[in-house]
């Protein structure tokens, strides 16, 4: 039967602070590939090697470490030759110098442990069969290294770098030095933190085009909610305000939001989108994985263990549990109730216990990747930014949808 459950068993890294654990589903980690380059059921990726942005130095733009910042970029070809897609790593956020302090000594803080190639997959493949409308232009993933989503701009006397925000404009200034500047049309993506990203810097990117390019952007498992937990607290809120505080992300973030609200709550992308100008598409699962584990029922709100088994499997949820899901997807919706008015917006709302989709070969474009009305994600995006047709897809409540790749 097609659409049969695909469970994945994750290893979590357990923190206290930090939430250093699967905050990028695009890695070799989860993709369960102990050498992401290798074969695997698509075939042998293609990998992308590493550059440094050396002239960020000057700039102040570094990583935590203080090391300079990086990106893998595979040129375009043909009809896509002056065509761009520039994807922004996610990878989880720290909201304490103990936590940001570990994150120096690996890839999440310091390009001296930066892979020195990367698979392209999904939404960066140069396969058509795999990525049918961006296979053949200029693909980038921009590495993360700063800790809070690409915002941020100070320095700790611990030996800490919070430089987001500088690290955003120097690949971008890097990119169109190479040359971005002549793109027709771009694409801004991103998954996880990578997402969030993508929701705070839309219109900055937009603004480094003339306007009469085509510019979009695309946020994948960014709709990180400002939710109530299990316990009736708000785990993410306090975890957030930390990054904030820290990382002084506050003059980073959207003027139109903090002029109205505290910075934490501009932090929250359901704050933020009301007011972006540029053309933006959510693609989110309704029961996002990294939030039901990291947010809505953690340890700390579950002491008793009551979600344990729910957790680890959604098919073991029972009746009350499912309720307080549904009761999450339902928020989420609301959130985007406005934002869906807009002409120009897209979303792809898929009942599935997941997180990342787009540069997963098995959820952007195979044969059984997840689908809304037997469109499946890769074609509702192509759609959507080349104008083809408006997309606001929104899946039916679990458990009606056959077609998703669980990670729950």
């Amino acid at each position: 039967m097609r659409g049969i459950s695909v469970f994945l068993t994750l290893v979590l890294v357990s923190r206290v602070h930090g939430f250093d654990g699967w905050g990028n589903q695009s890695e070799a980690g989860v993709s369960g590939r102990k050498n992401p380059c290798s074969f695997s059921a698509w075939g042998r990726p293609l990998c992308v090697g590493l550059t440094l942005i050396q002239s960020a130095a000057s700039k102040g733009a570094l990583c935590m470490d203080g090391s300079v910042p990086a990106y893998h970029l595979h040129s375009g070809f043909g009809s896509g030759a002056n065509s761009w897609v520039v994807v922004l790593e996610g990878g989880g956020w720290c909201n304490d110098v103990a936590s940001c302090n570990g994150r120096k000594y690996n890839h999440r803080g310091s390009s001296k442990y930066f892979e020195h190639e990367i698979p392209f997959e999904g939404i960066l493949s140069n396969k058509q069969n795999e990525n049918p409308d961006f296979y053949n232009w200029n693909r980038v993933k921009v590495r993360y290294c700063d800790g809070a989503s690409f915002t941020g701009d100070t320095y700790n006397t611990g030996g800490l770098y919070f430089r987001g925000q500088r690290i955003f404009e120097a690949a971008i200034e890097e990119l169109m030095s190479k040359g971005m500047r002549y793109a027709n049309q771009a694409l801004l993506a991103g998954c996880s933190a990578g997402g969030l990203a993508v929701v705070h810097h839309c219109d900055e990117f937009a603004a480094f085009f003339p306007r009469d390019r085509r510019v979009k952007c695309l946020a994948d498992a960014g709709m990180f909610l400002d939710a109530v937990d299990v316990a009736g607290r708000r785990t993410l809120r306090s975890f957030f305000n930390g990054v904030v505080r820290l990382h002084r992300s506050a003059h980073t973030l959207s003027t139109t939001c903090t002029s109205r609200m505290d910075p934490t709550s501009c932090f929250f992308p359901q704050n933020v989108i009301p007011n972006i100008k540029t053309p933006l598409f959510i693609l989110n699962t309704a029961y996002d994985a990294w939030q039901v584990l990291e947010s809505l029922a953690t340890s700390r709100s579950d002491r008793q263990g009551l979600w344990t088994k729910c957790k680890s499997n959604h098919a073991l949820c029972n009746g009350n549990q499912i309720q307080f899901l549904q009761g999450f997807r339902n928020q989420m919706l609301n959130v985007l109730s406005g934002f869906s008015k807009s002409r120009q917006n897209g979303m792809f709302i898929n009942s599935c216990f997941a997180h990342c989709q787009s540069e997963r070969p098995e959820t952007w474009y195979a044969g059984n990747s997840p689908q809304i009305g037997n469109k499946r994600i890769a074609t509702a995006v192509g759609d959507w930014f080349l104008d083809r047709s408006e997309i606001k897809d929104v899946d039916c409540a679990y458990p009606c949808d056959g077609t998703c790749h669980h990670l729950l």
